[in-house]
């Protein structure tokens, strides 16, 4: 079975003595239970997995109740250490209070059961470790899968990856477009707005962050102001509540917003944003052609093929340690992706067989003395060897 490269560092952690909670994030169906389950297959300690899926979310007492039952398994096993593993935890209410209540007490009492929290909110998780779990914990985030993983577990093509996306769930479906399109709104869109934000945030209006979701991604590697934007929803709304919802939707893993660069924070902060799916499925299910029809179109490929790469980039961020931009002067010359970290800026445009000039790289670095420059694509570094370098190392 194809191994993500998480799995090392959860088993890592997991064979270490016991000094923090671990806790793995992501989006849905990028196989954190997966790769959990399959350390547990390849390790020698005993261990506990449960999921509160099904549990109802005003079951205070589950989560001790887990607790409880792994301490008795230790104790009748006489096992030295013990793994406690809690799949979806962020479903339960006060799941924090909780969680920190039972860590304590074993620390005090010298258990030494270590204990491994998954979930998909990372609304709904990141608020519960910064509210009572400070000091006790460390994220494990998982991304999207790459180019490199989906082609090595199923065989993808770059333009299979390009159109069809990197959601391992999804991968055996393709030749079957409509059950595929079914999969990703369904298992993917729908699950996450409803389980992994809805549930979890109080948001007034649903229609609108379902809107905004789909125009967003239909967008992506596109600019769209938010006042722009407003106009072509239906539901009515205002800008501040449109701009907090592309944030919910950016911390679920589905689409962000990218700001302009400018040596200026509140330039940066106040630009028209682009868009950027983080998994190029989100897209390519409202772009209205199929595979074939999409490779066949030029100009809509190219569009794809940009949205592609920015999902790669943006992907990156959080274990890399950068942040993203796009970056446009005056005349109308610009640069897809700006990387920025420590100081440093790589510049980064994405050119399909359809581009035919790259001036604002040059009109970048002019701006820009530090910059370092990079086109990937038609004339520049081929797209399947950037798909399998991670952007930090070219800054």
């Amino acid at each position: 079975m194809f191994q993500r490269s998480e799995y090392q560092i959860i088993k890592k952690r997991i064979e270490e003595p016991r000094k923090f909670i671990q806790v793995v994030m992501g989006p849905r169906q990028v196989g954190k239970s997966t790769v959990v389950r399959q350390v547990l297959a390849d390790i020698s300690q005993p261990y506990s997995m449960f999921t509160a899926d099904a549990v109802p979310a005003g079951n205070l007492f589950w989560i001790s109740e887990c607790w409880e039952t792994a301490r008795r398994k230790m104790k009748t096993e006489g096992a030295e250490e013990y793994i406690l593993v809690i799949d979806e935890v962020q479903k339960i209410d006060s799941w924090s209070e909780a969680v920190k209540k039972e860590w304590d007490a074993d620390t005090f009492n010298d258990v030494n059961i270590k204990v491994v929290l998954l979930g998909s909110s990372r609304v709904m998780l990141d608020y519960g470790l910064a509210d009572s779990l400070m000091g006790r914990f460390e994220r494990i985030v998982m991304p999207h899968w790459s180019y490199p993983e989906m082609r090595e577990a199923f065989g993808f093509s770059l333009e299979q990856y390009i159109y069809f996306g990197a959601y391992p769930g999804a991968a055996p479906l393709i030749d079957d477009e409509n059950r595929w399109l079914e999969y990703i709104t369904g298992s993917i869109i729908e699950a996450t707005i409803n389980k992994d934000i809805l549930q979890g945030v109080k948001v007034m209006k649903p229609a609108l962050l379902r809107q905004a979701f789909e125009l967003a991604s239909a967008y992506s590697g596109m600019e769209l102001s938010l006042t722009k934007m407003m106009g072509q929803l239906q539901d009515a709304g205002n800008v501040t509540t449109l701009a907090v919802y592309l944030e919910l939707l950016g911390e679920a893993g589905l689409v962000r917003t990218l700001g302009k660069y400018s040596a200026d924070v509140a330039r940066k902060r106040n630009s028209v944003p682009k868009y950027q799916v983080f998994n190029n499925a989100l897209k390519n299910i409202y772009c209205g052609k199929r595979f074939g029809e999409a490779i066949a179109d030029s100009r809509l490929w190219g569009r794809l093929f940009e949205s592609a790469i920015g999902a790669y980039i943006i992907n990156g961020a959080t274990a890399g340690r950068y942040k993203t931009y796009y970056w446009r002067d005056k005349t109308g010359r610009e640069v897809d992706y700006v990387l920025e970290k420590n100081g440093q800026l790589l510049a980064i445009e994405v050119k399909s067989n359809t581009d035919d000039s790259n001036s604002g790289l040059g009109e970048f670095r002019k701006q820009f003395k530090n910059a370092k420059a990079l086109v990937v694509g038609e004339g520049g570094l081929k797209a399947e060897d950037f798909l399998q370098i991670n952007p930090v190392e070219l800054m």
